[in-house]
């Protein structure tokens, strides 16, 4: 009887360990997700301050909008967590947005062949965020997923494992596009 007693046991241990270490190894690669989409966050705030830079000689008297596109870069290069992370590129995309609103008023500027470069390079990389944010959405998803369903639910309360959240797209990114010619 004693027997069967800690064959129970040792298959209940064997399973809250097995599905501890999953919801790790699932965790891990969230982690991994987002260090990919920061790797090309990076990238994009690398070519930033050569855009301004550009820029700047050709509209000079249009400080506000470029010190906006720096002070949205540098919030989130001080980001601490993933949510940080995620609303400052929210801040960071609308300050490009006006940026490049700002550059199609000056056709010298839109003729550079350094900015045309630097804006190519920076569509290059905004490709590479996008397909970064799907994968770490999908990872995410497969997380939570796991970490919800029932008896994980249970072991994952016990040692405080917690949602991760998705990079969603702000509001000032779900609004039409206006082209004016």
């Amino acid at each position: 009887m004693m027997w069967i007693i800690l064959i129970i046991i040792a298959v209940i241990l064997g399973g809250i360990m097995t599905i501890y270490n999953s919801l790790i190894t699932k965790r891990n690669r969230v982690k991994n997700a987002w260090s990919q989409i920061d790797v090309q966050l990076k990238r994009r705030f690398d070519l930033i301050p050569n855009i301004v830079e550009t820029v700047k000689g050709y509209a000079a008297h249009e400080k506000e909008t470029l010190e906006n596109v720096i002070k949205a870069r540098n919030t989130y290069v001080n980001a601490k967590t993933p949510e940080d992370a995620i609303e400052a590129n929210n801040q960071v995309v609308g300050a490009l947005n006006r940026l490049f609103a700002l550059a199609e008023s000056y056709p010298d500027l839109k003729a550079n062949q350094n900015f045309i470069h630097l804006q190519t390079e920076l569509t290059n990389v905004e490709d590479k965020i996008g397909y970064a944010r799907q994968f770490y959405n999908d990872t995410v998803l497969m997380y939570n997923n796991y970490k919800q369903i029932f008896p994980n639910s249970f072991i994952a309360n016990m040692f405080n494992f917690k949602d991760e959240p998705y990079f969603e797209a702000n509001e000032t990114e779900r609004q039409n596009v206006r082209v004016q010619f």
